[in-house]
């Protein structure tokens, strides 16, 4: 199944814990399975990692202590994998995408927002979701050497301008007034864009 062309691409990034896949899983209902789809770029390198080295990819998918377990390792893995090939894993990720419009949930890397820049430089749109380490701590995130200080969680802290920085804190009426004025009225004029 071919690619279809995106109006829009909603690049997402952010620390562990912060809260990425509940705004981008938010922001699918609101706008439908019709309209949006979300792109995991995790998906295609955690399951050539599980494949290569004979494990679970339904638990290297999921949040749990599986997946953490082997987290230092594969990040190793997916580094050297890009190093061959930038876009490897994004090529993958889109493939067979129908959506008019993209989520790429979990953008970790300069490498990763340059592929889509260069390839839809005028559908690509940055957006950080941030919150304090407080509320990280409280969602289960614990500072991990070799891992929250590698480029998969540092390499977007700096030199990248967002188009958009979503605060989520747990205030769930902040994020729905954060996500209403600004992305999904965006969303839904070039979802209606013929």
């Amino acid at each position: 199944m071919a690619t279809v062309e995106p109006k829009l691409i909603l690049l997402f990034s952010g620390k562990r814990k912060s809260g990425k896949d509940y705004v981008t899983d938010l922001i699918h209902q609101r706008l439908g399975p019709d309209v949006c789809c979300i792109v995991r770029l995790s998906g295609p390198l955690k399951q050539q990692y599980a494949q290569d080295h004979g494990l679970d990819l339904g638990e290297l998918m999921g949040p749990g202590e599986y997946k953490e377990k082997y987290r230092a390792d594969m990040i190793q893995w997916g580094e050297n994998q890009r190093e061959k090939d930038p876009g490897f894993f994004c090529r993958l990720a889109i493939k067979g995408a129908q959506q008019l419009i993209w989520i790429v949930s979990d953008a970790r890397r300069l490498s990763d927002l340059q592929w889509f820049w260069r390839e839809y430089p005028s559908q690509s749109r940055c957006i950080r979701v941030e919150a304090s380490e407080e509320t990280r701590r409280e969602r289960g995130w614990e500072f991990t050497a070799g891992i929250d200080d590698a480029e998969s969680e540092c390499g977007l802290d700096q030199g990248v301008n967002f188009d958009w920085i979503i605060k989520n804190d747990g205030d769930g009426s902040q994020l729905e007034e954060q996500l209403a004025t600004g992305l999904l009225s965006i969303a839904k004029e070039k979802a209606k864009e013929n």
